[in-house]
């Protein structure tokens, strides 16, 4: 049920205090009596959190002890619930979370009751930014014709978005091209201190995107979470953890010249990567720190999924509120965000570091130019390593044999080979609203236009921008003609190629890199680089800053050495090296100051709910429950509360399961669940295809992820997905063991089993679920009959993910793999030992029989309210039994 305003619990520990900023009076929870001397910041958050919500029943003493006892092995082995302030979504996550609430509506009205006891009881917003293709580009009317196409492909999913801003209470959609919800936060959104009912308390922003750790670059503790936790989250479940470690990460020095924000973040994620944050928190202090723009930290802060991290933390201080005046905020707002972090002790003093539970050290001026790839964020490259490192690569291709191919563009025939960049595309969350690097980019599209120099025809160039405060001061610096002089014209406001989005390459490229099996690269300022992410038919993929994502659309290659050889040739045949066009950083502040203002926010925010002609347009449905329609083949009813009784039934044993796929380290969630164009012979383009779905307009999995029948057939997908079972064979392929090892694709393979009763299990290395918090990474294989995940080790987003759909994640015991035990998943496997998983006593592990070997696996459970999600069969139905008791009935029959 809703609730006004925020919970205040008895209050125990004595905590509750007047805070007095202006003429206003707030009250407040104080923790800085009672935090113990050194407390990092961003426990003081959670303290706070804690207190608040304490009541002896859904928050008890023991968890706040906990955190004044932080550091101890009993305190980082406590759980603890956490509520936060506002839940933030994006629409490719945003949409099946609001279907799921949809079809908890239908369940409570089934049974019923009123279906608006399903209802946010916390503030939701939700950013329309990941659906906008590059379908279009190097063309004045890119843009336009791209949101034509948006509109076009997604109206019946914006329909529903605007149905679910009537129907439930406190949510509230950014309608499509305002940005990226990650600018839009630090720039418009984000509260830092939120002042509700005359109470302040901290804005702890918890979101669907894993990306949303980019405003703690701000002062505001957030994190990203699956889209199920959302939907648990906004109908007032807590969001369960154990007491985080904390890694204090100390900067030094400063960036040496030719460096940037980006190669900055490359560096910290190899770093941080290879330290092992997994599940961590990191908070960011040192002598660095003070002199550190807010958009240098938000880059930073961006990237901690890359880096394993829950969180990267910057606390806040002056240049905090420097950044929130010079947006625009209401200097009553930052005055109560001054008052109240001094007040808490959530002010950085650089002089008085809080104790942590270790500390990285970085010296700034130890940051070179770089690159990542080229397939994962922390495989950071120096550029002037990058050739070197590129050709191995190549030379570690399965078909890396191919030759240059022959390719006509605009008449005239080039030549295509490895390592050719047929993506230039600045892009994300992660770089394109940080002034310093989109400035720099555009300095260096103009020095290169004043020498001659244009982009090679076979590169697709795109510019994808996170806020419209760019476009502002581009224009106004006289920037944008020569970035459009180089094929970079605008294309959307929106994530793009970043999640796959890329759209089609130059026409007659992909069929050159099919013919001849070329290795092909994509350069991007975004944040992840992962097999088959960008697009298809681009085998490698490159993270870089701005100004070197133009540098490479210049050179048209990989298969250079940007520090010793030129970009190109002047009209006079003179060679232009990068250095002769890379712009100061003098240079670049001089054009920041000069066109960067605070009513250029102000503008670009004005309205940032309401909406173009188009958004106002769409003819949105009303009513308490939403209007399925059968023959849509963008929203379909979900079924994960189909069949559910009014109690769950004790857990029991896995026995006589299958392997529906082996494999290896670092299995992301594009891997599992994959974001882009669905490719037409794939199960879900036939499926597509069988509904009368034209081919063009097919779209991304992402914008289908509203029917689960597109996603079912989408999970393991992946055309680079590598699964042991299936050889060399790469894609989403696997054996059938009903049919005698048939090679068949994974939905047929999990089709059978499931018709045959026959539960199926995933055997995984490191890393499994590194990368989105896709929840489709977990729904899909639910929905194929995937029972328990085997693996070395879990990303923390992805096993909550997993228990959120009834899904068990099981870990291998340390020193322990499926290599190391000789597994090769034609066994039959049992999991013994759940009986009683209900019982605090249950040791947490089981045994695991596969064939004739016996072995014990960790039961990845690791809080009680876990334990309670799994032994419901996930979120949903726990949270609706939930809400029927609490509103004074239970569920009595079996929901049809």
């Amino acid at each position: 049920m809703a609730t006004d305003g925020p919970v205040h619990g008895r209050d125990s520990f004595g905590t509750r205090s007047a805070l007095r900023v202006g003429g206003e009076t707030y009250r407040i929870h104080r923790v800085g009596d009672l935090a113990p001397p050194g407390l990092p910041h961003c426990l003081r958050v959670l303290l706070e959190n804690l207190l608040r919500h304490e009541d002896g029943r859904r928050v008890g003493a023991g968890q706040v002890r906990a955190l004044l006892d932080w550091g101890s092995p009993a305190s980082l082995a406590t759980a603890v619930d956490i509520r936060p302030s506002r839940v933030f979504l994006h629409d490719t996550n945003g949409v099946p979370a609001l279907a799921d609430l949809a079809a908890m509506r239908d369940a409570a009205a089934g049974l019923g009751r009123d279906p608006a006891v399903v209802n946010p009881s916390v503030t939701a917003e939700l950013v329309v930014d990941h659906s906008v293709i590059a379908d279009f580009h190097a063309r004045p009317d890119a843009r336009e014709r791209n949101v034509e196409l948006e509109y076009a492909r997604n109206g019946e999913r914006y329909r529903f978005l605007r149905w679910g801003q009537s129907a439930f209470d406190r949510f509230a959609v950014v309608p499509p091209g305002r940005g990226i919800m990650h600018q839009l936060n630090i720039e418009r959104l984000a509260r830092v201190v939120t002042a509700e009912d005359g109470w302040a308390f901290p804005d702890l922003c918890l979101g669907t995107d894993s990306h949303t750790t980019m405003v703690n670059g701000l002062g505001v503790l957030g994190w990203g979470i699956g889209g199920i936790e959302a939907e648990a989250a906004l109908l007032g479940q807590p969001v369960s953890m154990l007491v985080p470690e904390v890694v204090g990460l100390r900067l030094t020095g400063r960036l040496a010249e030719g460096a940037t924000a980006t190669d900055l973040v490359l560096t910290l994620t190899e770093l941080l990567r290879r330290h092992k944050v997994v599940g961590k928190f990191v908070e960011v202090h040192g002598p660095a720190v003070a002199g550190m723009p807010v958009a240098d930290r938000a880059t930073i802060a961006n990237m901690s999924p890359e880096f394993g991290a829950t969180c990267a933390y910057f606390p806040v201080d002056g240049e905090v509120l420097r950044y929130l005046r010079f947006t625009g905020r209401p200097e009553a707002q930052v005055a109560l965000v001054e008052a109240y972090a001094k007040e808490q002790g959530l002010w950085h003093d650089p002089a008085s570091p809080p104790r942590y539970s270790e500390t990285v050290e970085l010296d700034l001026g130890d940051v070179v130019p770089s690159l990542a790839g080229p397939r994962r964020p922390q495989d950071r490259v120096p550029l002037d390593r990058a050739r070197a490192s590129f050709r191995s690569a190549v030379a570690a291709l399965p078909d890396s044999g191919g030759g240059p191919a022959p390719v006509t563009v605009d008449g005239t025939e080039h030549r295509l080979d490895h390592g050719s960049v047929v993506i230039a595309a600045l892009t994300s969350c992660t770089n394109t609203a940080n002034p310093s690097v989109m400035v720099a980019a555009a300095l260096l599209a103009k020095n290169a236009v004043d020498r001659g120099l244009r982009t090679r025809p076979w590169v697709k160039t795109s510019l994808s921008l996170g806020s419209r405060v760019v476009t502002g001061y581009f224009d106004a610096a006289g920037l944008t003609p020569y970035l459009e002089e180089l094929g970079f014209h605008l294309t959307g406001y929106g994530c793009m190629t970043c999640i796959g989005a890329s759209g089609p390459l130059v026409p007659g490229v992909s069929e050159a890199i099919t013919a001849h099996g070329l290795g092909t690269a994509a350069v991007l300022s975004g944040n992840r680089n992962f097999d088959g992410r960008i697009n298809p038919d681009v085998r490698m993929n490159y993270l870089a800053s701005p100004p070197l994502v133009v540098a490479y659309a210049l050179a048209g290659t990989m298969d250079v050495d940007l520090t010793a050889e030129p970009l190109g040739f002047d009209p006079a045949g003179r060679p232009v090296m990068l250095a002769d066009i890379w712009p100061g950083s003098r240079e670049v502040q001089q054009v920041i100051d000069a066109t960067l203002d605070a009513e250029m926010y102000t503008r670009a925010y004005a309205d940032v709910f309401a909406g173009d002609r188009r958004w106002r347009a769409v003819d949105a449905p009303v009513g308490a429950t939403f209007a399925w329609q059968e023959e849509s083949t963008y929203l379909r009813r979900p079924p994960y509360l189909d069949g559910m009784a009014p109690a769950p039934a004790p857990a029991a044993d896995i026995t006589g399961a299958r392997v529906l796929l082996k494999l290896g380290d670092s299995v992301t969630t594009d891997h599992i669940s994959p974001a882009g164009a669905i490719p037409p012979g794939s199960p879900a383009g036939r499926y597509l295809a069988g509904l009368g779905v034209a081919r063009a307009d097919v779209n991304t999995y992402a914008s289908r992820r509203g029917n689960h029948e597109v996603m079912a057939r989408g999970a393991f997908a992946n055309l680079r997905l590598r699964n042991e079972l299936a050889g060399d064979r790469e894609g989403g392929w696997t054996r059938d063991f009903t049919s005698g090892g048939e090679l068949r694709t994974v939905y047929d393979a999990a089709y059978a089993y499931r018709a045959a009763g026959i539960p199926q299990l995933v055997l995984a290395g490191a890393e499994y679920g590194t990368g989105s918090s896709r929840d489709w990474a977990a729904k899909g294989p639910a929905l194929l009959g995937v029972r328990a995940v085997l693996a070395r080790s879990f990303e923390r987003i992805h096993r909550a993910n997993l228990v959120g759909m009834g899904v068990l994640p099981l870990e291998f015991t340390d020193g322990e793999s499926a290599g190391s035990l000789g597994l090769t998943g034609t066994e039959t496997y049992d999991v013994l030992g759940l009986a009683g998983l209900e019982d605090d006593d249950h040791p947490g592990t089981v045994t695991v029989r596969a064939g004739q070997r016996e072995f014990t696996a960790r039961v990845r459970l690791d809080t009680p309210r876990e334990r309670l999600y799994y032994l419901h069969g996930g979120i949903m139905r726990y949270v609706l039994r939930d809400i029927l008791a609490r509103t004074g009935e239970r569920a009595d029959g079996v929901l049809a």
